[in-house]
């Protein structure tokens, strides 16, 4: 074999190893959340936000898949990574009354954070009360009694759903680095005012 033949055959196996290492880098990090069900994959349905006019028509048509006995998910992509996020939305009408404690909830509502009907946060404040109620493990009774417990509503006023992208994305991300896993419970819900027959608890302290 001459140099030239040689030198041919580097050149070739050079060019194929850089758009080997270009499709690598290319590759999108693919991540899941909130998959409890092994067939959930299988019977999900994907939730297509432009095709909503408002938050209504949304939790409607995850309820219907629900009652399907389907997953809604939603999948948010960049380029580089692609986020599939299922929600464990209960159907409804197979059930007249799930009890669930006040205290294993954390309410989003229209991008804003309550706990126990309290006061309202600010996204910015989200780490700290998902990290106390991650770690409270029953503690105080104020909060979570269990992290396999804790569930996150999502809701917004029935004529829009501003920033709704942005504000999961936040919470994954944010649960994933306390939780160190991916097992987040989000319902998408239908924001339903209640007036207290008592006075709310003090907010509690953040820090």
């Amino acid at each position: 074999m001459n140099i030239k033949e040689t030198y041919l055959i580097l050149l070739i196996l050079t060019i194929f190893g850089c758009q080997n290492y270009e499709k690598k880098e290319n590759l999108l990090v693919q991540k899941e959340f909130g998959k409890f069900r092994k067939d959930s994959d299988s019977l999900s349905v994907e939730l297509n936000l432009k095709k909503f006019n408002n938050w209504n028509e949304l939790i409607e048509r995850a309820e219907r898949i629900s009652c399907n006995d389907s997953v809604p998910k939603i999948t948010l992509k960049t380029e580089k990574t692609s986020k599939t996020i299922y929600f464990q939305n209960p159907c409804w009408e197979k059930f007249a009354c799930i009890l669930i404690k006040e205290k294993n909830v954390i309410e989003i509502h229209n991008n804003k954070i309550s706990k126990n009907s309290g006061e309202l946060y600010t996204l910015d404040s989200l780490k700290n009360i998902l990290k106390r109620d991650f770690e409270n493990n029953g503690k105080n009774p104020s909060l979570s009694d269990n992290p396999e417990k804790l569930l996150i509503q999502i809701s917004y006023d029935k004529n829009e759903f501003k920033n709704f992208e942005k504000t999961l994305e936040k919470l994954i991300e944010t649960y994933e680095e306390i939780a160190k896993k991916r097992n987040i419970n989000i319902w998408l819900n239908e924001k339903i005012e209640i007036i207290p027959l008592t006075k709310p608890p003090p907010p509690i302290p953040l820090y």
